[in-house]
């Protein structure tokens, strides 16, 4: 049997032992052994290549192995969403009971979730898949940022995620827990921010809001606003603010701030995270600076 006919045969070069007996190669397990030109991907499942697979040959493995009716989930499905999941295993919800192996994950399910087609793949909601994805954490920093991620790129909102963990409390209390503590906050930092906002009583209920001048233009959505003096408190991170257009788009910011006479505070995650005193004092500082000149012309812009 000609090595083209099989790739004919095969999807991205993917293909069951069954159907490679079926054309002929009763044993390809020879061929798949080290210098051969084949690789072994699961039991019952070859690549006609043996260099290192493609993201896409390993599901298409992966899903030839789990058998009809698999979705993809966890993270994964997270990545196949656009969203930051650094985790190894490929997790799939199955209506069988094959079992898994190494890093694939085959976790049976009835009934199967509603799947959609992303780049060829049945992937599940962005909320189930980051849901999942949850379950293999134990670090709520990591969780949390995923979480973050998923509801800043409109990928989902907080009310999908708490329903699939309403839906699926298995191994969800990490995501529960997070989703409880982030609360309006959009991101890792932000969440650490309003933790030392309430330790040193610094509160504000102005979290992610607009700020307009009196001429009802828009100058900014500082992180957090404090309205009685007028300060703006920006957790600034590397890298979501330092690309080139968004550089240029901070730059414009605080611009707009000085132009408004507003005082603006701007923080790292990591000095937020690494030197909080630090960060404690230089807020503290800047709120008495703002409260002694006339407090700006500006006011939040309520949404209705």
């Amino acid at each position: 049997m000609r090595i083209e006919h099989l790739r004919e045969r095969s999807d991205l070069g993917v293909i069951s032992a069954g159907t490679l007996k079926s054309l002929g190669v009763a044993n390809p397990w020879p061929r798949c052994a080290s210098g051969g030109p084949w690789q072994r991907m699961y039991p019952g499942v070859v690549l006609l290549h043996n260099g290192p697979p493609t993201p896409d040959q390993q599901l298409t493995a992966a899903l030839l192995r789990a058998g009809p009716g698999a979705v993809v989930t966890g993270a994964e499905a997270c990545r196949r969403h656009g969203l930051p999941a650094r985790a190894q295993e490929i997790h799939l919800l199955v209506p069988n009971t094959a079992r898994g192996t190494g890093t694939l994950v085959l976790e049976r399910t009835s009934p199967v979730p509603a799947s959609s087609d992303v780049g060829g793949f049945p992937v599940v909601s962005a909320a189930r898949a980051v849901v999942d994805a949850c379950r293999f954490m134990r670090s709520a920093d990591e969780a949390t940022a995923l979480i973050a991620a998923a509801i800043q790129r409109g990928r989902c909102t907080p009310a999908d995620l708490q329903a699939e963990a309403r839906t699926n409390r298995f191994g969800t209390k990490l995501v529960r827990t997070v989703l409880k503590d982030l609360g309006r906050a959009e991101s890792v930092a932000e969440r650490d921010a309003h933790r030392l906002s309430r330790n040193i009583r610094l509160t504000t209920p102005h979290w992610n809001t607009t700020i307009a001048g009196p001429d009802g233009i828009i100058i900014a959505r500082p992180d957090a606003w404090y309205d009685d003096v007028g300060l703006a408190w920006e957790i600034d991170s590397r890298a979501f603010h330092y690309g080139p257009r968004d550089y240029e788009r901070t730059l414009a910011r605080n611009s707009r701030y000085a132009a408004a006479g507003i005082l603006v505070v701007q923080t790292l995650p990591t000095r937020l995270r690494d030197h909080p005193d630090a960060v404690e004092r230089e807020l503290k500082a800047a709120r008495r600076a703002a409260a002694a000149r006339p407090r700006p012309p500006v006011h939040v812009v309520e949404v209705t």
